[in-house]
């Protein structure tokens, strides 16, 4: 006999990208085997780019370019085997790498005012979403923003971009093939902000008056070229220019100044796009020769209902003569008109303010008075007010930094924890440099305001941030934060993963089939993620890549030995550790069984044997499926189904019947190609040898006609199925019994099988389909007479 063929490497699923070479093999056991491939069940002759390629054992199906047309299912067949796999032509969304790196590597500049229109060109499968975000979130159309998309491309339009337009953009296309991620800059240059204030007097003499700001928060996204100084005296209409300073100077002395004088300043930021709108100072007085200097501001020592206690220091400067007294006025916060609060001069460095209206807040300042004159009075106190104490604020909750640009950062938090009779009044936003311990007032804003942005920044600048609730009684503790621009960044949190329902313990995957599993996590500072499988570093064809608070693994095929049990660890840098771990098997649809042996070791049966599966060696779930049909049908019918061993018995054989066998491998993915039986497998029927003793004759006629003792049954069957029908007849001689079905003799149609022991008439119908449905007849007929019985067969198909 010729051997039969095996299969020794069967093909495997192949996914590929438009444009790129695809290729399909499979390896059988012998080399005379010549082979057919079939597409989508239509069998394969010629095909535009498709090479047909046998080299000794190994058959090759090559795709120089695919296309979407080289898409399907392929199927191999040469000899015994038949393997089969598909190819996916995959096509996400691209774009032109030119103008890509143009777009991602060079910002889109656009001036305060004008319109911006960003427009990406792409191809790929249709169809494509396209989305674009700023700071996480996606962009819809308004008042001055319109998303436009067509199949080919999606556009950006800014009406009228101002500086909050200002930071990183992504554009996301996304197919059913993939997605593709783009990210922009957009940049819009505006003249600065004004200065930061307030214009601080650093000193006020007779002969000079020294005045001190803060650069712009916002430099318009150009740095300062220079400041711009004018001065009003009190009592006239115009501005005099006084100078200017370079942007490295933030302070200006004039000694255009006469004794006893009060004047205004103002201080305007240029850059290359103009000049800035003006910080303005309070009213200030040019002091006497012989006046002394201002004291600092006074503080807050307590408060009532209708007092407040304040203190204050000597000023460095006395003048020519001692300080006999002090000025003090007070003002309500918000006005600009100072008020005596005594009508002489007070000796003391501290006073109690009476007479003063309950829930009412007010400002302090001091001036010190010499022989020559009343001096310059000190900065105002910080704002108190007028009502019995109460407790502070408690700290605001969950501060962090939501988002950042180059330029800014944009901080939110949550209210503080509610404590009885002290309601938040608003909050305030200070800041230091990373190597500076000053701190800087940078907003004090109202209760209902729980975020605030941070401008002005340099990039990649750290700094530090604190925000601290505002009460009746004073400022509550402040919760700070290391923040950096260009950056987000958040409060200490400890590192953990954020595990949801999409996040599995158990993953069963098919063996050339990508592996790809994200794990989430938060941390600040951002942790360092490490993956581990079975306690040792990733294979080397493994992909790690984390951002944005995941942390994903890709192996793009994987492969038997990638199951195993696989670790992410979360790192702090200081020695404490989070762990998570998860189950990784990979398996594959079976290699068929081996060859079939059948033996009748009971008589009447057959026991089936076959060689194992080779995936028995690596897939536990592993059971086989036996399956046999008969002789002149198609139909295959399971015998056995989860099998667990190599060995099948089959009790049910009619003997005379041709019998062909069928093994099938399964697993959780599915079912091996199956291995058969090529020649049929029979019992031969033994014929009973009846002896009949003959009776003497006595004269009497004992023939009889035929008659039916018992009468044929109609019969309703399921399509498949095997269908008995009997019948019992007598007479004498005995009758012969012929099969009809609407009036057509059965007796040579091998299809269906009769008998006849001694008046018990059966037929067997195998495997049924839809035309055996319908009348059926059985004459019996002797020398005597004729006999008939009808029945119906009814077929019911399979539900």
């Amino acid at each position: 006999s010729v051997p039969r063929c095996y299969l020794n490497k069967q093909l495997a699923t192949v996914r590929v990208l438009k444009g790129d070479p695809a290729e399909l093999s499979c390896t059988v056991s012998r080399d005379n085997v010549t082979g057919t491939w079939f597409k989508d069940g239509l069998k394969l002759t010629s095909m535009d780019g498709v090479v047909f390629e046998k080299k000794g054992l190994v058959h090759k199906l090559i795709i120089n370019k695919a296309e979407d047309i080289h898409a399907g299912k392929y199927r191999f067949e040469g000899g015994d085997v038949k393997t089969e796999a598909s190819i996916f032509v995959e096509d996400p969304p691209q774009v032109d790498k030119v103008l890509l790196k143009n777009l991602t590597s060079v910002p889109t500049v656009a001036k305060a005012g004008e319109g911006v229109k960003l427009r990406i060109p792409f191809e790929g499968r249709g169809p494509i979403r396209a989305a674009w975000l700023k700071d996480r979130m996606e962009l819809g159309d308004d008042s001055r923003i319109r998303v436009d998309k067509t199949d080919t491309c999606t556009t950006l339009s800014i009406s009228s971009c101002d500086r909050r337009d200002c930071g990183d953009y992504k554009v996301r296309l996304k197919n059913d093939s993939g997605v593709l991620e783009i990210n922009l800059k957009l940049m819009v240059i505006d003249k600065p902000q004004p200065p930061a204030g307030p214009i601080k007097i650093v000193e006020s003499s007779a002969n000079n008056i020294t005045i001190q700001w803060k650069p712009p928060k916002d430099d318009g996204g150009k740095p300062v070229q220079r400041y711009l100084v004018e001065r009003q005296q009190v009592g006239r209409n115009d501005w005099e220019t006084l100078g200017e300073t370079p942007r490295s100077c933030t302070s200006f002395t004039t000694n255009k100044v006469e004794e006893e004088m009060s004047y205004y300043f103002r201080v305007r930021a240029v850059n290359a796009e103009g000049v800035s709108d003006a910080l303005e100072s309070g009213e200030v007085k040019a002091a006497g020769k012989g006046s002394p200097g201002a004291p600092d501001r006074p503080e807050i020592i307590s408060a009532s209902r209708d007092t407040i206690t304040i203190s204050w220091k000597a000023p460095c400067k006395t003048g020519t003569s001692q300080i006999m007294g002090y000025i003090v006025q007070k003002r309500k916060k918000g006005t600009v008109t100072w008020l005596p609060v005594t009508n002489v001069p007070v000796k003391d460095k501290k006073l109690k303010v009476t007479g003063l209206k309950k829930g009412v807040q007010y400002e302090f300042r001091v001036a010190a008075v010499n022989a020559a004159g009343t001096g310059q009075p000190s900065d105002p106190s910080e704002p108190a007010f007028a009502r019995d104490p109460t407790k502070s604020p408690g700290q605001v909750q969950d501060l962090k930094v939501s988002s950042s640009d180059s330029t800014s950062v944009t901080l939110t938090w949550n209210k503080p924890e509610v404590q009885d009779g002290n309601d938040v009044k608003g909050y305030e936003v200070e800041m230091r440099p990373y190597n500076s311990l000053s701190w800087t007032k940078c907003f004090t804003l109202p209760a209902g305001s729980t975020s605030c942005r941070v401008q002005g920044l340099q990039a990649r600048e750290k700094l530090f941030l604190r925000v601290r609730a505002l009460g009746d009684s004073g400022p509550g503790e402040a919760t700070e934060l290391e923040a950096c621009a260009g950056a987000a960044a958040a409060a200490l949190v400890s590192p953990r993963f954020l595990i949801d329902d999409t996040v599995k313990n158990f993953l069963l995957i098919k063996a050339g089939d990508p592996i790809r599993v994200k794990i989430p996590f938060e941390g600040s500072p951002e942790p360092v993620v490490t993956w581990l499988k079975d306690g040792l570093p990733l294979p080397g064809r493994a992909a790690v890549s984390t951002e944005e608070g995941i942390s994903q693994l890709l192996l793009r095929a994987a492969e038997l030995g990638d199951s195993g049990t696989y670790t992410v660890e979360l790192g702090d840098g200081l020695g404490k550790r989070e762990t998570f771990s998860f189950q990784v098997q990979i398996t594959d649809i079976p290699q068929p069984p081996g060859a079939i042996r059948l033996e009748e070791n009971v008589p009447n049966t057959v026991t089936v044997t076959w060689e194992p599966s080779a995936s028995e060696q690596w897939e536990k779930n592993l059971y086989y499926t036996v399956l046999k049909r008969e002789s002149q049908k198609g139909l295959w019918h399971v015998l056995g189904d989860l099998i667990y061993n190599n060995k099948f018995t089959f009790t049910r054989v009619v003997p005379g019947r041709d019998y062909y066998f069928r093994v099938v491998a399964k697993n959780d993915l599915g079912a091996s190609d199956p291995s058969e039986t090529v020649q049929p497998w029979r019992i031969w029927k033994k014929k009973a040898e009846f002896r009949v003793k003959a009776q003497k004759y006595r004269g009497v006629n004992q023939n009889q006609p035929p008659r039916f003792l018992v009468p044929l049954k109609c019969h309703v069957v399921v399509t498949g199925s095997e269908c008995h029908m009997s019948c019992a007849v007598g007479g004498h001689p005995p009758p012969k019994v012929t099969w009809y079905k609407d009036s057509r003799d059965l007796s040579r149609d091998p299809n269906y099988f009769c008998t006849n022991d001694f008046g018990v008439c059966s037929l067997v119908v195998l495997g049924v389909t839809k035309q055996d449905e319908g009348e059926y007849m059985v004459e019996a007929s002797n020398e005597v007479g004729r006999a008939f019985s009808k029945a119906f067969l009814a077929i019911k198909g399979n539900e």
